[in-house]
């Protein structure tokens, strides 16, 4: 699980408990202007043939946690329990997109969603 806070014009997502080693980090730091959107994603695909582990944990459709490369690019992941992941967007980063495990998907969207869409002072 990830605890995100917002620090200025900066998002920390803190990776907690076991799913340090899992996901061989504790923390990433992103600029705020660096994250175009989140959204929820109760389902996010978890099997066999969605990315190539890079470097990580992958038990597939149980548990997802590492670095993967997908797609779109490099995808940072942490999901335990689907149901509550969220998807973080981004630009100009090394992760395409953060697919993240928190303890409440809505409040976490809100959040990162309404701290995107302020002016920065």
């Amino acid at each position: 699980m990830v605890e995100i806070t917002i620090n200025n014009d900066r998002v920390v997502f803190e990776v907690e408990g076991w799913h340090k080693l899992w996901t061989l980090r504790s923390r990433l730091e992103i600029p705020l202007a660096h994250i175009k959107g989140a959204h929820a994603d109760p389902e996010p695909a978890m099997s066999w043939f969605n990315g190539l582990k890079i470097l990580g944990t992958d038990i597939p459709n149980v548990f997802k946690a590492g670095i993967f490369y997908q797609g779109d690019g490099f995808v940072f992941w942490d999901v335990l329990h689907p149901e509550k992941t969220i998807v973080i967007e981004l630009d100009h980063e090394h992760f395409a997109k953060l697919i993240l495990e928190v303890a409440d998907p809505q409040v976490s969207v809100q959040m990162l969603n309404d701290a995107i869409a302020r002016p920065l002072a």
